[in-house]
């Protein structure tokens, strides 16, 4: 099995991390990856589905992971 990208490793180390206040979560998004927040969530939702993102951080990825189901769950 092939590594994540460098990447795809800095999405999931920015989903690790917590920020103040709105807004901080964009601009760090912007800043740090020079990506749009809709791209970056749309990386990230790929992210989810990859096992080797699921072996890189599976506690992160396992949280995700649930929290877009109960989303999907609302709707």
């Amino acid at each position: 099995m092939e590594e994540l990208t460098v990447r795809e490793k800095a999405i999931l180390a920015l989903e690790e991390r917590g920020f103040p206040g709105p807004g901080a979560k964009e601009r760090a998004i912007r800043e740090r990856l020079g990506l749009a927040p809709v791209r970056y969530y749309q990386l990230l939702n790929a992210l989810l589905d990859d096992p080797r993102a699921l072996a890189h951080a599976p506690v992160t990825v396992n949280r995700l992971r649930r929290v877009r189901e109960s989303r999907r769950a609302e709707r």
